[in-house]
């Protein structure tokens, strides 16, 4: 076991593992006060299997209560050294730690620039003296030789407000050229329709074009075809995932169903699980001996991308449905899969047929690959990828970030689509899709929507069996949203306290603030200088604590279906305000 130690601002950090064999120079860099970049970089004569590396450091605990990681999405506690651990990887999470007080400020981020290859990272207290251990590890699966390797880390000390730290962490991540973010179009921005909840794999062109006819009318202009469109069968599992062709029981003429959709206005995503070839698959007996390991409950195979024929089938399929049926993107499921269970197969067979060696590397190809190649064709393409695949190198390969399945679930939803907004940079944040028992009350189904109201919504409900309050609803507050979206979309977004899941959040532009509140006893405190504020009450109770630094000229109020209430007059200072669940209060300052 090697060991090597360098000072830096968070104290003295020990490298260890076993890099006899290789040179390890350091260098360190602080870019502005309070921060500071270390770079390593390993070199070999040859190429040589890198070691598991481990950096280890520790700072003191002070005025420091909150910890965020991606990976850690309910849970802001700061553990025990022995059970603080956390990883990311090309397709899941984001190597990046934050440390913070009550009042939100950052005390000690850190972040590494390997995001393709699978990084532990952990920020523990100590018992023995109540001091934070944290630790980086790299080379932790399967590698490779490689004879040149880099890596940096930044540390961020600076005591700004938490979401300023991540989003200045996700700046410099955006600034490598591996990892230049893709081209957002504006389609990307626009609300979704989607067949997944309402649907599942039993799914209808027929249905499809009424329910998106309805859907128009309430401003989606996306329909996303989730899985069912390649199969006729409707169990759980992929088996039937892999030749990618057309259901003619559903779907008897796909081009004519795309152009009816078109015809409406709407774009037309379809659905793929990239890495699997199913058990009934005709493609299976080809690319036999290919695959990575097999999934026995899915009763499917996963796809090793390292040999060039595999990359060339699954883009050829992408590049053959685009053109084929003239479709705007795709949903790009389960790349998480693309995985190790275990030893590297590949090894045993000398890399044999494999023209990449490292899996991390030959991902990264093919989805740069895919990406490229549907740009070619159609520079506007749309690509979505789901919660956990949302880091720094997904965003070169998709433009669409979706929060991760959470069917029902306010909380969640609210959630990770703010944590993504903190962490995506610009591209486009949507929804898990919006699903709620149509025996709600309109007040409770509108949380759906209210608790997303600073991502892109996607809705996955039968439109068609909405009662009528519930329509007027969605047609108000899906009608809210687009009216105010530059403000909820790409103003400067303000999410308080990640550790109680964001109970008040607000957007403000020169022009406009809207706060949303999403739990009951909190002091609405409305300061800004903007000519008009809205109150998104999504707090459960019919009276907020409201907080104006000056008396307005004017207020509306509105209920869950937009009915305009009667007004009242509203000062500066506190005062108790009754405003309806799921309602909206607007207050107008003058110039």
């Amino acid at each position: 076991m090697n060991r090597k130690s360098i000072d830096s601002s968070a104290g003295e950090i020990e490298i260890r593992g076993e890099f006899a064999a290789w040179s390890l120079t350091v260098e360190q860099t602080t870019p502005q006060p309070d921060t500071e970049l270390i770079r390593l970089r390993l070199e070999s004569p040859s190429p040589v299997v890198p070691p598991h590396l481990v950096l280890t450091w520790s700072i003191h605990k002070i005025d420091t209560q909150i910890s965020w990681c991606e990976g850690k999405w309910f849970s802001h506690n700061i553990p025990p050294d022995w059970c603080a651990y956390n990883h990311s990887s090309l397709a899941s999470s984001l190597p990046l730690l934050l440390l913070a007080n009550q009042q939100g400020e950052n005390r000690f981020l850190f972040a590494v620039s390997e995001a393709l290859r699978q990084v532990g990272i952990k920020a523990g207290v100590r018992e023995e003296d109540n001091r934070i251990e944290c630790s980086v590890e790299l080379f932790r699966e399967p590698e490779a030789p490689l004879f040149f390797y880099e890596v940096e880390l930044r540390f961020d000390f600076r005591s700004i407000f938490y979401a300023d730290a991540i989003r200045d962490a996700m700046e410099w991540f955006a600034a490598f050229p591996e990892y230049l973010p893709a081209p957002v179009p504006a389609a990307a921005f626009e609300p979704v329709y989607s067949s997944w909840y309402n649907y599942h794999q039993n799914v209808f062109d027929r249905e499809l074009e009424a329910e998106c006819a309805l859907a128009r009318e309430y401003g989606m202009k996306t329909l996303i075809v989730d899985d069912g469109w390649q199969t006729d069968d409707t169990n759980r599992g992929y088996a039937f995932c892999g030749d990618w062709e057309i259901s003619t029981k559903r779907f008897p003429g796909m081009k004519a169903h795309v152009k009816k959709i078109h015809e409406l206005g709407m774009k037309y995503l379809i659905w793929f699980s990239l890495p699997f070839i199913g058990d009934e698959s005709r493609n299976r007996k080809r690319f036999q001996g290919k695959f990575l390991y097999r999934l026995e409950q899915q009763k499917t195979s996963v796809l090793d991308p390292r040999f060039p024929e595999v990359r060339e089938f699954l883009i050829g399929t992408y590049e053959k449905a685009l053109r084929e049926w003239d479709l705007d993107g795709f949903k790009f499921d389960f790349i998480d899969s693309f995985r190790f269970q275990g030893e590297d197969p590949a090894v045993a067979e000398n890399y044999a047929g494999r023209d990449i060696r490292a899996l991390p590397e030959a991902v990264d190809r093919l989805l740069n690959d895919v990406m490229n190649c549907l740009k070619a064709i159609k520079p506007e393409i749309l690509i979505e990828f789901r919660q956990s695949y949302i880091g720094p190198a997904v965003r070169k390969y998709g433009n669409m970030f979706r929060a991760s399945d959470c069917p029902g679930d306010v909380l969640c939803n609210r959630l990770l689509t703010l944590r993504l907004r903190l962490t995506s940079g610009n591209t486009a944040v949507h929804s898990d899709m919006l699903e709620w028992n149509l025996r709600e009350s309109p007040e409770c189904a509108a949380l759906q929507l209210l608790n997303v109201l600073f991502s892109v919504p996607q809705i996955s409900v039968r439109l068609m069996e909405l009662p009528e309050s519930h329509r007027e609803m969605l047609r108000f507050w899906l009608g809210f949203w687009r009216e105010h979206r530059s403000t909820l979309l790409f103003g400067k977004l303000t999410p308080l306290h990640p550790e109680q899941i964001f109970p008040q959040v607000f957007a403000e532009t020169e022009n406009e603030k809207i706060i949303a509140v999403y739990a009951p006893d909190q002091v609405v405190s409305v300061k800004t200088g903007c000519k008009t504020c809205h109150i998104v009450n999504a707090s459960g109770v019919e009276e907020l604590v409201v907080e104006l630094d000056r008396n307005p000229v004017a207020s509306e109020l509105f209920d869950v279906t937009g009915e305009p209430l009667p007004p009242f007059s509203l000062k500066s200072g506190l005062q108790r305000i009754h405003i309806p669940c799921s309602g909206l209060l607007t207050i107008q300052y003058g110039e």
